[in-house]
């Protein structure tokens, strides 16, 4: 009877503690994909700025879709004291009602003409 007793008490306590790790599991499925949607966003930028189209400035969101699920994004560009230079930050959430909360956030800093930020030929010696 003890036995039982302290099998009946322990098992509710390893349920709860399984549990946790299954919620911490998914939490962390969830920011790392969450990561993917804000690198993909930033590699999407880099491929607009260096097709020759201008870096965004100002604010922007939307939507993409990653291992069959909605993410929302927003991008908030801005120059910085360095000319030619922006601080650029994506922020991922899950839905639209967690931006206050997202589960990542990207910086990052891109020059508004890569092309012209390319170091030129022989300008680095290797002295």
């Amino acid at each position: 009877m003890v036995a039982l007793a302290v099998v009946a008490i322990a098992l509710p306590a390893l349920l709860l503690s399984l549990e946790a790790q299954v919620d911490g599991t998914a939490h962390l499925r969830d920011k790392s994909l969450a990561q993917l949607v804000a690198a993909n966003k930033l590699a999407e930028l880099r491929i607009l700025n260096a097709a020759g189209q201008r870096l965004l400035r100002g604010r922007d969101s939307g939507v993409e879709e990653l291992a069959q699920r909605q993410w929302h994004w927003w991008l908030d560009s801005k120059p910085t004291d360095v000319g030619q230079f922006y601080r650029i930050e994506i922020t991922v959430a899950a839905s639209e009602a967690q931006q206050e909360q997202p589960l990542y956030t990207l910086v990052a800093f891109l020059a508004a003409d890569l092309r012209t930020a390319a170091v030129p030929a022989g300008a680095d010696s290797g002295g």
